[in-house]
């Protein structure tokens, strides 16, 4: 498998998956600027959709989508326990924790990182921000993952995207329980890896 990733982006989550999974795969840097990947490929032809993350399967077909990437490769080595079984209410948990990550805290970030989004629309988004991170003080309070004692992918995808906040202005200070939450996701051996290999820490 091919992970396609811009640096620091949302596409970190997979690549934490990945290894959590203990899968095989190599990781291909795109070009932020020109869009080229560093396999030679174009990226857009890769993913017409134009973003990351994108997972060129084995026989050749391309996975988008965090939620879909996501659960994709959790399913690959259920032995890792990275998602519930199929079927079960405690998987549907896991889609909800996804889907409220994508939609409410991912697409939150967005306009803070447009150099043309007008002021007020970034504050709107700062706004929203911090009232998805009051709900998240208040449902994670002293579990240690997203979904209780099992560690999952969702933790892969909430720990990406939070991690953008020191880069706007948003200090995950005030919400101790979600800072207590990022410093323990922070600290295992699969993150550290893939913060390495994106060069985000040395």
């Amino acid at each position: 498998m091919k992970l396609y990733f811009l640096t620091g982006a949302c596409s970190l989550a997979s690549n934490i998956a990945l290894r959590d999974a203990g899968l095989k795969f190599e990781l291909v840097k795109v070009d932020r600027n020109t869009r080229k990947a560093a396999d030679g490929l174009d990226f857009n032809e890769v993913n017409p959709k134009g973003y990351v993350p994108a997972l060129t399967l084995d026989n050749g077909e391309v996975l988008t989508e965090n939620v879909a990437v996501l659960q994709y490769i959790a399913d690959r080595n259920p032995g890792a326990k990275l998602a519930p079984a199929a079927g079960t209410m405690e998987r549907y948990r896991l889609m909800e924790w996804l889907s409220f990550i994508n939609s409410e805290i991912h697409k939150s970030f967005s306009p803070l990182f447009r150099q043309d989004a007008p002021e007020g629309a970034k504050q709107y988004a700062r706004n929203n921000i911090e009232t998805r991170l009051e709900y998240l003080q208040r449902a994670l309070g002293t579990k240690k993952f997203l979904m209780g004692a099992e560690y999952t992918v969702a933790d892969a995808y909430l720990f990406t995207v939070l991690s953008w906040a020191r880069h706007v202005e948003v200090d995950l200070g005030r919400w101790p329980q979600v800072k207590r939450y990022m410093d323990g996701i922070g600290a295992r051996p699969n993150v550290i890896e893939a913060l390495k290999s994106e060069g985000l820490q040395k």
